[in-house]
């Protein structure tokens, strides 16, 4: 049996996905993909649908949506259509409940032990067109103000390997590296399992898990259904419905490197050795 572990280092690091967890983008890609299923008669996709893209490259999304909703078009078109319709909505995207908090307690916190400053860093799969528009009003490009521009990571960075998107662990390695490259010099380098993932997808919880590190699950709501049952196997990053292909294990039912919560205002900084600052 595997026991609940509590000898767990004090986080140095946090390391964030963005889209479903710090902006709204995930609800902009349901209404506009939606608007497209509606011209062409398309009955609307469900949670289930949306369970299994969240968190995947965008290469991957046309594929899908076009199979399951049958349409009367080809794949090229939906593509070219969805691309457009979603650069229009990206714009407006906003910040999640919590968010803007969060990292501005988190941009002023400290290591319980050590006294340094708590790391950031972002780790998203959206390519970096996208995320200009994403983060292009007031309100998102604020938020991810916290980020260094050499500590965020996207989808289409050439350090993370070509299909070696999330699920796999590349991503958040890459942003390892990037914090480690600028650590205070006499300090130690930042290990995987001082490192906290925030994730929403389930194939990020497992790319998160895979890298080694500890993982906050903050699902969408429709996603929190859709794996009500297997939440243990969620947090543990052993779903079975990603086939990764290597080496990289995930971790263990019940093995305390992973919890869920339902917004980032319940974050629990004392819990992970974090001292939030003045």
């Amino acid at each position: 049996m595997t026991t609940h572990r509590t000898d767990f280092p004090a986080i140095r690091a946090c390391i964030f996905d963005m889209d479903g967890l710090l902006i709204n983008s995930e609800d902009i890609i349901t209404v506009s993909t939606n608007e497209l299923f509606k011209k062409y008669g398309r009955p609307v996709f469900d949670s289930s649908i949306r369970s299994q893209l969240m968190g995947v490259p965008d290469s991957t999304n046309g594929d899908v949506f076009h199979n399951w909703a049958k349409l009367p078009i080809s794949r090229e078109q939906f593509a070219r259509e969805s691309t457009e319709n979603m650069r229009r909505h990206f714009p407006s995207c906003k910040p999640l409940p919590g968010a803007q908090e969060l990292l501005s307690n988190l941009s002023r916190a400290h290591n319980a032990c050590s006294g340094d400053r708590i790391e950031l860093a972002l780790a998203s799969s959206t390519k970096t067109r996208s995320y200009k528009l994403k983060t292009s009003n007031p309100e998102t490009k604020g938020l991810i103000s916290f980020f260094q521009a050499d500590r965020q990571v996207l989808g289409d960075d050439p350090r993370v390997r070509q299909g070696r998107g999330k699920p796999a662990p590349d991503i958040y390695l890459v942003a390892l590296q990037c914090l480690n490259s600028t650590v205070s010099s006499g300090n130690p380098p930042i290990m995987p399992n001082e490192c906290l993932v925030f994730e929403d997808s389930v194939a990020g919880v497992e790319a998160g898990r895979r890298a080694g590190m500890r993982v906050i699950w903050v699902p969408h709501p429709d996603v929190a259904i859709e794996h009500q049952a297997r939440q243990k196997d969620v947090l543990a990053g052993r779903t079975g419905i990603f086939n990764v292909g290597d080496g990289w294990q995930p971790g263990d039912i019940d093995d305390g490197w992973a919890e869920s919560i339902s917004s980032l205002e319940q974050f629990d900084y004392e819990k992970y050795g974090i001292k939030r600052g003045p």
